[in-house]
Parts: structure tokens; C-alpha cells; sequence
């Protein structure tokens, strides 16, 4: 096969991946006009329990959870402490250093994220990006989560993380949290 029709094979096989990922991919534009309006400030205030499951990228279960949390804001600054319980016996920690940065927007930080999460807020919608290390057997990962939350009322929110490595999905994690 000739060199130059290999190359342009190539290109439009990219393009139309390119093309592919980008008409799948939600916009915060989307949820400006809905209710109720998502400020973590409001939800993640007090105590709070969540249960969850992680999808390997087929969208097979591979683990159940739940979370116990505990939020708590002064100002701009808060806290969300999280414990994790898998069905399979382990437990872990997270401890989320959150602030809210401008009337839509916030950063995070904790133990196991990357660098500093980024996220932002429209109508029942927050975005989060960010990266964060996983351990699989032994060794840590580091993987990109494109995570989404839906406030369904002032009590109930659902949790939808994508996960990425190279660009790929690697799993899926889905999160219901509600306040107690």
C-alpha cells in the first residue's frame, strides 16, 4: 500500500473518532435553565451517605460501596470528609479541601487527587475534572474522571464519573448521595 494513502486512511479514521467522542460530550450549557440550582455550599452541608457501584469500560460491575460523609463550610472553605466501605471489606479515606472560587465555580483538593480539581456549576449541574490515583492490585494508577453531578431535589443527588487513561475509558463509576 502506498505510504501517502496509508497517511490519509489514518487522518480520516482519527477525524472521525475525533468526531465520534465529540458528539457524545455533554456541555454545562446544557443545564443553565434547570432546578433546583446545585451549590455544594447548600448539598454538601452536614451529614450525608452515599452508595455507589464501579463499572469496568464495557459497563460490567466490579465493585459495590457506600460512603459515609461529612461536610462542613466556613466561608468559601469546606470540608468533605469521606468513608468508604467496598463489598468486598476494604475501607478507605477521602478528605476533599474544597473552595468556592466565584458564584459558579470551586477547586478541590485531597490526598488522592492530582494537582488541583476544577469544577463548575449551571442550574442542577456540576462538572468536575480531574485526575486521580487508583490502586489495582498492588500498583497505582493515575486516571482522568470526568465527573458529573445532578441535583435531583434538595436531599438527593446522583454522581456519574467517567475514567480515563490515554484518552480511553477505562470504567465508570455511578454514586447516589442524599442528605440525611
Amino acid at each position: 500500500m502506498n505510504p501517502k494513502t496509508t497517511i490519509i486512511k489514518f487522518a480520516l479514521a482519527f477525524l472521525s473518532l475525533t468526531w465520534l467522542v465529540g458528539c457524545g460530550s455533554a456541555s454545562l450549557e446544557d443545564h443553565v435553565d434547570t432546578t433546583p440550582e446545585l451549590k455544594l455550599e447548600t448539598f454538601f452541608n452536614g451529614e450525608l451517605k452515599a452508595y455507589g457501584m464501579v463499572l469496568d469500560r464495557s459497563g460490567d460491575l466490579l465493585r459495590r460501596f457506600d460512603v459515609k460523609l461529612v461536610a462542613t463550610w466556613e466561608g468559601n472553605n469546606g470540608e468533605i470528609k469521606e468513608w468508604f466501605s467496598f463489598a468486598d471489606g476494604e475501607r478507605s479515606t477521602r478528605v476533599w479541601n474544597l473552595i468556592k472560587t466565584g458564584d459558579n465555580t470551586y477547586t478541590g483538593t485531597a490526598n488522592d487527587v492530582v494537582g488541583t480539581a476544577y469544577g463548575e456549576t449551571q442550574g442542577s449541574a456540576l462538572y468536575w475534572k480531574y485526575d486521580l490515583e487508583i490502586e489495582v492490585d498492588g500498583s497505582t494508577y493515575e486516571v482522568v474522571l470526568d465527573d458529573w453531578m445532578f441535583l435531583m431535589d434538595e436531599k438527593r443527588l446522583f454522581n456519574k464519573t467517567e475514567m480515563s487513561k490515554f484518552g480511553f475509558k477505562v470504567g465508570e463509576v455511578i454514586l447516589y448521595i442524599e442528605k440525611i
